[in-house]
């Protein structure tokens, strides 16, 4: 009777402790160390620059691990920053998505509290989990802040583990010249992003496209073939959110007008407008999508 009872104990415990285990995520945290991370590589490409920018970094709930500030940069960049760092973590979203929200209209979202609107905010995210935020005030520009503050960001671990580097954790994949050129032919997701934090599209356009906003990927784009009118920066008109983490508009309103063609790249931080204006003809090139 009593190995009987002990049985039945020992399951009741069995059942409360996995069921327990079945309500407890595992969540990934900022460390101190990794906070310093971020500044180190935000201050790194800050001085490639104008050399000046308050850098803060924040936890998961908007709490303050972090702040450096360059010499010369002003001093309320520095309140400024961390504003912009929670509000970026706390909504999980770049801060100049809602700086463009409110530019084309949705004035009332300036009424909520501990909020700060301005470009130059971003999550830190690993493994897709969002561990915390970077917010940067006082380089030279809006942009240049955002800059930074991805910068910062995307340095998180990217730190060698030892002498002779971190271990892979990724399959090598390989497109014969075939395989990539049949892929552009119809403009097609060459690597998709499923597992990792970047795909590679071999994209193809004949005319001119809506004006688009990621809010969390960078575009790297490298012209392979053609020539078009590309603008980045600026408020796109209209702007909707089409899909998770993706806005689109009739056009920008503002920004820089560049020609690209064969040869060029261009890089587009998340949360810049950008837009094929015009395009006179075939227009093929890698977009390297890295979130």
């Amino acid at each position: 009777m009593r190995m009987t009872r002990l049985a039945v104990l020992g399951l009741l415990l069995t059942a409360v402790t996995g069921g327990a285990q079945a309500q407890v995520a595992e969540k990934k945290g900022l460390t101190l160390e990794g906070a310093r991370q971020v500044i180190a590589a935000g201050v790194a490409y800050a001085r490639t620059k104008a050399g000046t920018a308050v850098i803060a970094v924040v936890d998961e709930g908007g709490n303050l691990m972090a702040l450096e500030r360059l010499d010369n940069t002003f001093a309320a960049g520095a309140n400024i920053s961390i504003g912009k760092a929670r509000t970026a973590v706390l909504f999980k979203r770049p801060t100049k998505f809602f700086e463009d929200i409110i530019k084309n209209g949705r004035t009332s979202m300036v009424a909520l509290n501990d909020f700060t609107p301005l470009q130059g905010g971003v999550p830190i995210t690993v493994d897709g989990q969002v561990v915390g935020g970077v917010g940067v005030s006082g380089a030279a520009s809006a942009q240049e802040d955002e800059e930074v503050a991805m910068a910062g960001a995307t340095g998180l671990g990217s730190a060698k583990t030892s002498l002779g580097g971190t271990t892979p954790t990724e399959t090598v994949h390989y497109f014969t010249r075939d395989q990539v050129a049949a892929s552009f032919a119809k403009g097609a997701v060459l690597l998709d992003g499923a597992g990792r934090n970047y795909m590679v599209h071999t994209s193809r356009r004949t005319t001119p496209g809506q004006a688009e906003i990621h809010t969390r990927d960078t575009d790297i784009i490298y012209v392979v073939e053609g020539s078009a009118t590309f603008v980045t920066g600026g408020t796109a008109v209209g702007a909707k959110e089409t899909a998770a983490d993706e806005l689109r508009g009739a056009a920008i309103d503002g920004g820089v007008t560049r020609r690209i063609a064969k040869g060029d790249v261009i890089t587009v931080p998340a949360g810049t407008a950008h837009w094929f204006k015009d395009v006179p003809g075939p227009l093929a090139y890698y977009t390297v999508k890295v979130r």
